[in-house]
């Protein structure tokens, strides 16, 4: 057997293809008769309960004489309010992400003297090991920054003497560095890719020791550093608001899963990022960028309520863009009513949109998110509501900011990761069991044939 290409599909790798899937497809009503809880959810979509935190908390429906009420979604970091939070730091021009990192990971707000520590400990950790980025992120660069991020983040263990050290200080240690090195990851990875797949200039920034998160993220990423003091904060919301999404959420169970079993954080970790590269979880930001291309593309009047409606009619029908049957950034695992992220992020979104120049299309998302849960209403049988989530309007952000496409998913963990720690360093607190969940076998016993006489 011969191969053109170590990536053919050959002929042989479709035949025993065709034989995995015929072999590997379970009856569908057997998930019903033994009331399987697909994707740990109930019929309803209800998420199964398999654990306890303090840490962030999603809120949709309130109980009122015994009876399930929906409500305008809230979200909860360590008890409080996020939208109490944001307006905090806000009303007092100040960032909020090493805030809200501080909160997630110690349980409570710090006072001044404890937040500028803080953050001059972050600014402390706001590099890389001795030749890391040639010799790790500058070889064989991925096409997708979410590889690269993951793979550094493998890379790290073997620059850590305490790698396997799993006590709480020592993680903590961990967690503070990978919190403060993950935009540096994520954005040297970027400019490797775009030297070495695209053919443009290279060009490595280090981070300012002054500067915030997302004021650094910004300063990295351009050549010039220049950034507007409404870019980097409207970067930072976003920053602080997909920080943590309770325990549930696919990359932040992987992380209680994978750190149940003992292992190191660099491991606990770049399981979390494998989970969020995925489309259903930390990638729905740029598909909904891509409809809307699809969108303007298509529909000359932007402000024509009634060829919007009929178009995403037809992208519910799989009739249009990329025929998957899914209006991008609509609807939620748990908020029906609205996300509160969305909501609090809408106002920013419509202020950058008036410093860039970009009215026409915030006019033509505000229309969208009007019409389409009116169109999914009619045309799909649904258990709750429909609201726009934070990925319908973050994509559009960070293409206001100019921020590449690759970066969209690598942005949402450089947030995430404070989560992910918190909830890594509970876990261990807690030393709880092993995860494992039970699966039914359903395949009838078969007695084992000899090699000669199978047909």
């Amino acid at each position: 057997m011969t191969m053109n290409s170590y990536t053919e599909i050959t002929p042989e790798i479709l035949r025993l293809s065709e034989i995995c899937t015929n072999n590997g497809a379970i009856n569908p009503s057997l998930y019903s008769k033994y009331d399987v809880k697909r994707g740990l959810r109930d019929i309803n979509g209800k998420g199964v309960l398999v654990g306890l935190t303090e840490i962030g908390d999603v809120q949709s429906y309130i109980m009122k004489d015994g009876k399930q009420v929906p409500i305008d979604g809230k979200l909860y970091y360590r008890g409080i309010d996020v939208e109490e939070i944001v307006n905090g730091f806000l009303s007092e021009d100040r960032f909020g992400f090493e805030e809200v990192t501080y909160l997630l990971l110690f349980g409570k707000l710090p006072d001044k003297n404890e937040l500028d520590n803080f953050c001059n400990l972050l600014a402390y950790y706001r590099s890389l090991p001795p030749s890391f980025t040639r010799d790790v992120i500058m070889k064989a660069p991925s096409h997708d920054m979410m590889n690269s991020l993951a793979r550094s983040v493998l890379m790290l263990y073997s620059y850590d003497d305490k790698a396997d050290d799993i006590s709480v200080p020592n993680v903590l240690r961990q967690s503070l560095q990978l919190i403060s090195q993950f935009p540096l990851l994520s954005v040297y990875s970027y400019q490797a890719y775009r030297h070495y797949h695209l053919d443009k200039s290279l060009y490595i920034i280090s981070p300012d020791r002054k500067y915030s998160t997302s004021e650094n993220i910004l300063r990295m990423l351009r050549r010039n550093h220049k950034f507007t003091p409404l870019e980097a904060k409207v970067l930072d919301l976003a920053l602080v608001l997909h920080a943590e999404h309770g325990g549930g959420n696919n990359s932040t169970f992987t992380n209680h899963v994978v750190t149940s079993s003992g292992t190191d954080t660099y491991s606990a970790v770049s399981a979390s990022l494998g989970s969020l590269k995925g489309p259903k979880h930390g990638g729905a930001n740029i598909k909904v960028i891509q409809m809307f291309d699809d969108i303007k593309n298509n529909i000359s009047d932007w402000q024509d309520e009634e060829a919007i409606k009929e178009y995403l009619r037809k992208i519910l029908n799989k009739e249009v863009f990329d025929k998957a049957g899914l209006i991008y950034g609509m609807g939620h695992a748990v908020y029906s009513i609205s996300d509160p992220r969305a909501r609090v992020f809408r106002g920013f979104v419509e202020s950058l949109a008036k410093e860039k120049g970009m009215d026409e299309e915030f006019a033509l998302y505000s229309n969208v998110e009007k019409i389409a849960p009116i169109v999914i209403g009619e045309e799909r049988h649904i258990y709750k509501g429909v609201s726009a989530n934070i990925d319908f309007y973050s994509g559009f952000v960070y293409r206001m900011l100019n921020l590449p496409e690759e970066l969209y998913t690598p942005l949402f963990a450089i947030a995430r990761i404070s989560g992910w720690s918190a909830h890594r360093i509970e876990e261990l607190i807690n030393k709880n069991r092993i995860y494992r969940p039970a699966f039914k076998n359903v395949i009838e016993r078969t007695d084992y044939v000899p090699l000669n006489d199978r047909d």
